[in-house]
């Protein structure tokens, strides 16, 4: 069907990776979504319900081509050959950035609704966050807590999950910047007062030799310190699931 006389059809774009597609599917009408990875229904896919009935693409030259895509959007798929060569063929390639903090999620939606002709969708999901941080401040009061993936991993600041903590009213109880990792001695002799747990849903936690029920010395710990758990699905990409991820740590604090 063609657009209304006067009102330009939005352009028909395709994702090439499981954050990409979350921005593609929040911002585009469905009926130009001419392609999603192979991951976005996965249980880890925060969109997961809206990836059903999307095609399905291989992230390669050929089957990006064959989708006729006029936008492709990314995160980290995708590798520079096959970008260059969608950039060479006149189709605008969109890379997702790295975001440590809520202005930078916020400039990532905007640069996805920009190339997609979907500003008035970006405002949208920008003042869904706004409203949501709002909502959430200062919600643990200023609460310790040590974030803790399966693998060991915690982080500071300077990085996103660092910003989700302090968006709900957490001090970090990890101070040095980045991604660091927790030692066993450490958390089995000397446990944190308390933890928010990161991916402990996702597959790493039963097969990682972190995983909570692979260490008898730390389950007491995980069971009863432990404030709030955070989905992968809302870990994963620099988009508006960190506002949910905050609103979700302010619901656990007022129940």
């Amino acid at each position: 069907m063609s657009a209304p006389l006067g009102v330009q059809a939005a352009p028909r774009v395709l994702s090439l990776d499981q954050c990409a597609d979350q921005f593609v599917m929040a911002l585009s009408p469905r009926n130009v979504i001419v392609g999603v990875s192979s991951r976005a229904d996965d249980a880890d896919s925060r969109l997961r319900l809206a990836a059903k009935g999307l095609p399905k693409r291989r992230v390669d030259l050929e089957a990006v081509l064959a989708a006729r895509p006029e936008v492709v959007v990314r995160y980290w798929g995708g590798e520079p050959r096959l970008v260059q060569a969608l950039q060479t063929r006149g189709v605008q390639v969109v890379s997702v950035d790295e975001a440590n903090d809520f202005a930078a999620v916020r400039a990532n939606i905007r640069k996805v609704a920009e190339a997609l002709e979907q500003r008035a969708a970006g405002e949208r999901l920008v003042a869904r966050l706004d409203g949501q941080l709002n909502r959430a401040a200062n919600a643990w009061a200023g609460r310790e807590a040590l974030y803790l993936t399966p693998g060991g991993a915690t982080t500071g600041p300077g990085t996103l999950v660092d910003a989700i903590l302090r968006a709900a009213g957490f001090t970090n109880a990890e101070t040095r910047a980045g991604f660091r990792t927790v030692s066993l001695e450490r958390l089995a002799l000397a446990p944190p007062q308390a933890l928010v747990l990161g991916f402990f849903d996702s597959r790493q936690a039963t097969t990682d030799r972190w995983g909570i029920g692979g260490h008898r010395l730390l389950r007491d710990a995980l069971e009863t310190r432990t404030l709030a758990a955070l989905p992968a699905a809302l870990l994963s990409c620099p988009d508006g699931s960190a506002g949910d991820a905050v609103e979700r740590l302010a619901l656990v604090a007022r129940p």
